[in-house]
């Protein structure tokens, strides 16, 4: 047989064994995997899994499905309550393009891969890439599969404060892996209503805003609370305060340089 890429032998990226994904998974008692093919390994990988199914009426039945891994990712939503501000982008999407967007010019969040690192590292890497800012204290808002019917990735969402002096840099993205990123600072009112009329039209950044609007930085305060709003957010957990004290403008934005391959590509 001739040796498959990614497979028996490196592929581009130097990878082997990635059919063996999934083989070994046992937590589920009513799931039984019988084989995983590797069907195509571009920059993420594409996988088809065969497992056997215990449906509520007792029965098993034989499955495939598809799924593309590309890794896991973190967003966030950089804010400024004392001016009322937030922190997005605008960038091209193909795929929302091919799919009936007007112009594929998508307003986001920031957001990207994790890489090799843990989430509060890799979402402050992106923040001084693409925003070109030193974030705050990050509060971790929630975890979730965007797509979980065919994708793998589990996204880790964030907010954290900023003032206009941590906007160190200029930010638009890497342009060695074709970022082309446009940094908006908008009224916070102004990007909700830009989610509620279908102006922000991303899932990860819609459920940022809805979350900042209800329960974060910019939430009504309690009834006969004297609190304003904007002191109400709760401290970020442990698991993603990072260690240490928060670096200089300077030294966190040298700190963050790229280090990615080409071909990497943000949420």
């Amino acid at each position: 047989m001739k040796p498959r890429p990614g497979v028996d032998v490196p592929d581009h990226r130097g990878r082997t064994g990635l059919d063996r994904a999934g083989r070994d998974l046992d937590r589920n008692p009513g799931v039984r995997v019988r084989d995983v093919e590797l069907t195509s390994q571009g920059w993420h990988v594409l996988r088809r899994t065969t497992f056997d199914y215990l449906r509520r009426d007792g029965r098993w039945e034989t499955q495939v499905r598809e799924t593309y891994d590309r890794g896991n990712g973190a967003v966030v939503l950089p804010y400024d309550t004392a001016r009322g501000r937030v922190l997005l982008t605008r960038q091209f999407r193909y795929p929302a393009y091919v799919n009936d967007h007007p112009d594929g010019m998508l307003v986001e969040a920031a957001a990207g891969l994790l890489d090799a690192d843990d989430p509060h590292t890799a979402i402050r890497r992106e923040a001084a890439e693409e925003l070109g800012v030193v974030l705050g204290p990050l509060t971790h808002v929630l975890d979730a599969y965007m797509s979980p019917g065919s994708v793998t990735e589990r996204l880790h969402f964030f907010a954290a404060p900023y003032t206009p002096a941590d906007r160190a840099g200029a930010g638009g993205g890497v342009e060695e892996e074709g970022e082309d990123i446009e940094v908006l600072e908008l009224p916070f009112s102004e990007a909700l209503d830009m989610a509620r009329d279908g102006r922000i039209a991303d899932g990860k950044t819609v459920l940022l805003l809805q979350w900042a609007a209800l329960h974060g930085p910019f939430a009504p305060p309690p009834s006969g609370a004297d609190a304003p709003a904007s002191v109400r957010l709760q401290p970020p957990p442990p698991c993603c305060t990072p260690p240490g004290a928060r670096a200089s403008h300077r030294e966190e934005l040298e700190s963050t340089s790229p280090r990615r391959r080409p071909g990497h590509m943000s949420p």
